[in-house]
């Protein structure tokens, strides 16, 4: 059973998901415990292919206060842990497609590892927006109506 920190609504909505992945995420002190506490925002944060590395940008973890000189830096860059192949794979999709790597959610796992889903995403275009906004609003009202029918 695994316990959802954060989600980033932001990339759901700007961005077309076409695969996700797993991945461990590299952190020190107490930025554990301010994960668990749900001290968080992955608003903005996105992830490079550095070096045959893995590297999360703009992710916010709040220093845990009872951490005292344990604290890091809140928007440090932080190291994905992948497999070679996986990381091999990715780059060769992001490199072809123009594509770009998004955090969609950080979560603990059964054992308590802390895990990132790592969203391959396609920027949406303001008119795919719409469109997706006026197929939410459909399928709402075609909800509505079959709901009055049954009763």
């Amino acid at each position: 059973m695994s316990r959802i920190t954060s989600t980033n609504r932001k990339a759901f909505r700007d961005y077309e998901i076409l695969e996700t992945l797993e991945a461990g995420i590299e952190l020190k002190g107490g930025e554990v415990k301010s994960l668990r506490a749900g001290k968080i925002n992955l608003d903005d944060s996105f992830a490079r292919i550095q070096e045959q590395e893995v590297i999360l940008f703009n992710t916010h973890i709040s220093p845990y206060l009872e951490a005292s000189y344990m604290n890091v830096e809140p928007d440090r860059p932080r190291k994905l842990l992948l497999h070679k192949g996986q990381i091999e794979k990715l780059t060769g999709k992001i490199t072809q497609r123009g594509l770009t790597l998004i955090p969609l959610k950080i979560y603990f796992n059964s054992r308590g590892f802390a895990k990132v889903e790592l969203g391959v995403c396609k920027g949406k275009r303001l008119y795919d927006k719409r469109d997706d906004i006026k197929r939410r609003e459909t399928d709402l009202e075609m909800r509505r109506v079959l709901k009055n029918r049954r009763k």
